[in-house]
């Protein structure tokens, strides 16, 4: 019998299960002698199925690694469209309830597991879920209830989350730490006289390192809201989860530097550095001519909201029509906003360059734990759900960004 339809009658024991048990708790009443034999026999029927399941991924997962299959672009895209199928509600709520995965949460997970090489403490569930812009609730009765529209349901303003997706690139499936070499300097050469002796040098190297570091967040979820199916609800519970992570990683992409963070691009040395205190159209052409000077070709802009306005308010020079930014565009190239970046008393950074020279090193998936009985969700009926993740993030070239510091919004 194929692996998929163990599975599939492995589900079908555990809710034929989960039907003995509800309509004997929905008339007041324990399980009678008829209900308990044969919940018995479904229980026997289910431990056979969790057997034959185990050995059938085993040799399955043996004969992989026996005939050193790699992975293959085909394996890769399997890979991708079963992890979005995989549902955290549904992994939530088998740790709370204590048994084990079915589906696609169990295919991905064991699958995760063998190209990360390593036992997740919880269980893991996509990385893609980053990618989603978050909504969180606070309680199931905000969501649940007889004319309630849980589809319609208003989150809070989050901040715009935006370095990953600014072209950043992606590493993942990392397992020991990562050593990418780098060109340091060339050869010398020059023209000389008649027999004389050309100029000598030696070619040096140097290396982008990535180094695993963890991040992670908890939240607290009521019983009910977990044990609800709808659509919307599994969607607001991997945003929650999404937003703990996606908003540390996005603030150590901009910034990092601070305990146990990796160094972002703010704070990496060697970046090159620009004056827009005196904001002029001058200044804005001067970060670009740094940026080709380095061989550079910056792609985009990043900064915040507030100086975003104070670019579309400036005009290139004074009584002429035209402003430095322009239908989200300045000096042609396109600019971002996000409260992830920062004003302090110096001024406002104003980012330059090319995203696609950071790293983003990947070494665990979302790892998702569910603990029960902590103080004080155990008290309330709720349970406590921590999310972490293993990255690291390094700068291809640090050149490659222009940055001024000084913008007064």
């Amino acid at each position: 019998m194929k692996l998929h339809q163990l599975r599939e009658q492995r589900t079908a024991k555990v809710a034929a299960m989960k039907d003995l048990v509800d309509v004997a708790a929905a008339a007041g009443r324990d399980l009678t002698a008829d209900e308990s034999t044969k919940f018995d026999a479904l229980k026997a029927e289910e431990r056979s199925l969790s057997a034959q399941i185990e050995r059938a991924e085993f040799l399955a997962d043996a004969e992989r690694r026996s005939a050193g299959t790699p992975i293959s672009d085909n394996a890769t895209a399997d890979f991708d469209r079963l992890a979005s199928s995989v549902s955290v509600v549904k992994v939530i709520r088998a740790q709370m309830e204590g048994r084990s995965l079915d589906g696609a949460e169990a295919e991905y997970a064991k699958e995760a597991e063998r190209r990360t090489g390593r036992k997740a403490q919880g269980i893991f569930v996509p990385m893609g879920a980053l990618e989603t812009r978050a909504n969180t609730t606070t309680s199931a009765t905000d969501l649940v209830g007889t004319d309630h529209r849980a589809d319609q349901y208003i989150g809070p303003l989050r901040d715009r989350l935006l370095a990953r997706s600014l072209g950043v690139r992606v590493l993942s499936g990392l397992q020991g730490d990562v050593s990418i070499p780098k060109f340091g300097t060339g050869l010398t050469t020059g023209w000389v006289a008649e027999g004389g002796a050309v100029p000598e040098g030696n070619m040096t190297f140097d290396a982008v390192t990535l180094t695993p570091r963890h991040v992670g967040g908890k939240t607290e979820m009521s019983r009910q809201l977990i044990q609800q199916s709808a659509p919307a609800i599994e969607q607001l519970v991997r945003d929650d989860l999404a937003y703990l992570i996606a908003k540390q990683i996005d603030s150590a992409l901009i910034y990092g530097g601070g305990a146990n963070e990796p160094v972002g691009v703010l704070n990496t040395a060697g970046i090159q550095t620009a004056n827009l205190a005196t904001l002029t159209w001058a200044n804005v052409l001067g970060m670009l001519e740094k940026a080709e000077i380095a061989n550079v070709d910056a792609v985009n802009w990043l900064t915040n909201p507030a100086a975003k306005t104070k670019l579309a308010s400036t005009l290139k020079e004074a009584g002429l029509p035209g402003y430095l930014l322009e239908n989200g565009r300045m000096a042609d190239l396109p600019l971002y906003s996000t409260n992830q970046v920062l004003s302090d008393s110096n001024g406002t950074p104003v980012i330059l360059g090319d995203w696609s020279q950071v790293l983003l090193g990947i070494w665990s998936e979302i790892d998702i734990l569910v603990n029960p009985y902590a103080e004080p969700a155990y008290t309330r009926g709720g349970v406590q759900v921590r999310a972490m993740a293993t990255c690291d993030i390094a700068l291809r070239y640090p050149e490659a960004f222009v940055v001024a510091t000084d913008l007064s919004a």
